[in-house]
């Protein structure tokens, strides 16, 4: 089914049964079920409905894809911020929203939620429910437009998506550290913390043999070189290989294979874990074994674990209480490790879908 219109969709809703919204296809351990699961794909509810650059919002039905949101922006001096993953794989705005996929640039100004303004959706009776401006709660007491992020489509389905936007930074640089291990890396990360500096993303890459960590500055050309060797200095002690990035179109495609996930592309399986800094060389020390690559992001707040299967990523990660998420992979639940139980869930569950017409993994 592939609803054009939200009337098409509140129709969809009514009649079916165990219903799923699939936008790009981009993360598909999320959105090809199996079963009696009903897809519904929700790429005829595609566009820009509303655009003010000099108010630094947009609106757009939620089956508009990511990329063509950005080109938008972009004519105006304009972006998201957060990064979204798989914009040059197809996401598309409401998949960033449901499966909250947020990218480098989460580390300086924020998530998905944080840059989300509001929310027309289509509950569990077919009705069409708006969240956001004026209208920021409903009567069960939820902030919708940020209780649907991450929801995986299990509380309603998006028909309208508002965002903010920031000006774009005029230039970027990049630093990266070649290190000894992850906790070096951690070391390192640290050792910023208490410094007033202003880095749009930090991340630590690694395979079971290189571990580096990436730095990027956004801000005035005149300013980037100066921000870089102060940072060159401050990190010497942790490495002497320190590559500073300028070249802006080698700079720019580092950061654009790593939001859209290009790094893991030779793994079947990819788990995204949030995790506190402090135990990601915890985390790290348990999955090394069991994975090919392992990204950081967010200063170390996210962990992307690559591998070929999922059994011994899930036992590890239960043993260590963390709970992940499968974007790609041959997965029964896309959940995998120690998933903690919600009262909130249920209460929105009763509120928003009590008839479980949304499939909710």
């Amino acid at each position: 089914m592939r609803p054009t219109t939200t009337t098409e969709l509140q129709e969809i809703v009514k009649t079916g049964s165990q219903l799923l919204p699939r936008g790009g296809g981009s993360k598909p351990a999320l959105s090809v079920p199996g079963g009696t699961v009903v897809p519904i794909d929700m790429t005829g509810l595609s566009g820009l409905l509303e655009y003010e650059p000099g108010e630094y919002t947009f609106t757009a039905y939620a089956g508009t894809a990511v990329r063509d949101i950005q080109r938008e922006l972009a004519k105006n001096g304009q972006y998201l911020p957060f990064d979204p993953l798989l914009a040059a794989r197809g996401a598309t705005l409401g998949g960033t929203i449901a499966a909250n996929s947020s990218g480098s640039g989460r580390y300086r100004y924020g998530g998905v939620r944080d840059f989300i303004l509001g929310v027309r959706f289509v509950d569990g009776y077919g009705r069409l429910i708006r969240g956001g401006g004026k209208v920021v709660k409903n009567a069960a007491g939820f902030d919708l437009p940020k209780f649907m992020v991450g929801s995986l489509g299990g509380f309603g389905i998006l028909a309208e998506v508002s965002f903010k936007v920031f000006p774009a930074p005029p230039a970027y640089t990049t630093l990266r550290l070649a290190l000894a291990d992850v906790a070096a890396a951690m070391e390192a990360i640290f050792s910023l913390a208490t410094r007033p500096l202003e880095m749009d993303a930090l991340d630590i890459f690694t395979t079971n043999s290189d571990v580096d960590l990436l730095i990027r500055l956004g801000g005035l050309p005149d300013a980037l070189p100066a921000r870089a060797e102060r940072l060159r200095q401050l990190l010497a002690a942790h490495s002497t290989a320190i590559e500073t990035i300028t070249d802006e179109a080698d700079e720019a495609a580092l950061w654009q294979a790593a939001n859209d996930l290009a790094w893991s592309a030779a793994a079947p399986l990819l788990v995204k874990v949030p995790i506190a800094p402090k135990r990601v060389v915890e985390l790290d020390t348990a999955v090394t074994p069991h994975t090919t690559h392992r990204r950081y992001t967010a200063g170390g707040n996210v962990a992307w674990l690559a591998a070929p299967d999922a059994a011994p990523l899930d036992a590890v990660l239960r043993k260590l209480g963390l709970a992940g998420l499968a974007l790609r992979g041959t997965v029964v639940r896309p959940y995998l490790g120690q998933q903690p139980p919600s009262a909130l869930l249920h209460r929105a569950a009763q509120a928003l879908d009590p008839k479980g017409k949304f499939y909710r993994p």
